[in-house]
Formats: C-alpha cells, sequence, structure tokens
C-alpha cells in the first residue's frame, strides 16, 4: 500500500488513547486518523474514517471490544483489528480471535511491540503479543464445554451488571435470547448464580480495572 498505515484507537479512557496516538505518531510510517472514547462511536463512524487497523480496549461501557470487533467487520470486512488489553485470560483471547481480531496486545507490552503488531496484521498475519501467546498454551478448562464467542459477548455484558433487557438492546437481538444465552452460559460453567457469574468473571480478568 502507499503512504502511512491509517490507524484508529479506541479506548475510553482518554489519556490510554492519547498515550497510544503520541507512540504511533512518533514513526513516519504510521498516522492515527483518530481516537475515540467509545466502541459505539468506532462502529458509526468507521466507514467515514475508513481505518487499516483499529486499536481496540476490551472493556469499554457502552459496547465492549468483542461486540464492536463483529460489528465493524460487517461494514469493513478488511479491517484489521487489534485488541489491546490489560486481561490475559485465554478465554477472552480467543473470543477476540473467534470475534475476527487478527491479533491481541496486553497493555504493558513495549512500545516497539505494537508497532510490530500493527506491521504484521498489515502483512495478513495474526499476531498475539508474548503475554497473551503464552495463556493460550492447549488445555480446556477443567474439561467444561467452551463458551461460544457470543456467549463470552453476552459473559462480559452481564458481568458488568446489565439487566437481560440492556443486553438485548446493545447486541439487538431478543431479551428471549438473551435468557437463552444466559442459562447455557450457566450450564456450561456449571454456576447456578449471577453472582457466580460475576465472580467467575472477575477470576478470569473481565471486571479488573481497565486502564494502563
Amino acid at each position: 500500500m502507499s503512504g502511512p498505515v491509517r490507524i484508529m484507537v479506541v479506548d475510553d479512557h482518554p489519556m490510554v488513547a492519547e498515550g497510544i496516538q503520541a507512540i504511533l505518531d512518533s514513526y513516519d510510517d504510521m498516522v492515527v486518523v483518530a481516537t475515540l472514547g467509545s466502541g459505539r462511536d468506532a462502529i458509526d463512524q468507521i466507514d467515514t474514517i475508513r481505518p487499516d487497523v483499529v486499536l481496540l480496549d476490551l472493556n469499554m461501557p457502552d459496547v465492549n471490544g468483542l461486540t464492536a470487533t463483529e460489528m465493524i467487520l460487517e461494514r469493513r470486512p478488511k479491517t484489521r483489528i487489534l485488541i489491546l488489553s490489560m486481561h490475559d485470560s485465554p478465554e477472552y483471547i480467543q473470543a477476540a480471535l473467534r470475534h475476527g481480531a487478527r491479533g491481541y496486545i496486553l497493555k504493558d507490552v513495549p512500545t516497539d511491540e505494537i508497532r510490530e503488531a500493527i506491521k504484521r496484521v498489515m502483512a495478513g498475519e495474526q499476531y498475539l503479543c508474548t503475554g497473551a501467546g503464552a495463556s493460550l498454551s492447549p488445555r480446556r478448562a477443567e474439561g467444561r464445554e467452551p463458551l461460544t464467542s457470543r456467549e463470552q459477548t453476552i459473559l462480559l455484558e452481564l458481568a458488568q451488571g446489565r439487566s437481560n433487557r440492556e443486553v438485548a438492546e446493545a447486541l439487538d437481538i431478543s431479551i428471549r435470547t438473551v435468557e437463552t444465552h444466559r442459562k447455557n452460559i450457566k450450564r456450561k460453567l456449571g454456576i447456578s448464580s449471577m453472582a457466580g457469574l460475576t465472580r467467575y468473571a472477575m477470576e478470569h480478568g473481565v471486571l479488573q480495572g481497565t486502564g494502563f
């Protein structure tokens, strides 16, 4: 391609987004064309901004990174999405890849690694930073049936305290569908209460802080 790689940074913490922009704008072969504070803004503006790569935070208050990845790729399938997160839980790394992300970077990686990740996904490769890749060693947690990508998304929404109605509205599905997924999640994880689901989410990094 001609010209620098066009990058959109999406993180609900302005200082994080601005820090990443300052890092990437120091490279001649990359330019940050937008820094946005929500997944919804990224979805709404993807057709206008048309970035080559989206650096997308996993945990955001309106539309989380998994849902945003899915919806961005529905609109612009050639966009390369890199999830940028502090969580190295294998469940969520796998979910991000299943939703179509081309890579996963932990927020504490060295500056040069973010640049390398962008270059690799632009070359058509998948990129997992060292910490993320190590957490994906072959295993199935305690023999449990794995959650589907949609179930992962709904668990993330529910774990942030959203009601069935709010999840249904965010994902544009029926309340009945959310209820069905919720029952399946509980069955697969062997958890009977919402408090148990929240505890599971906390133990797997979903509800920890989302900044650097």
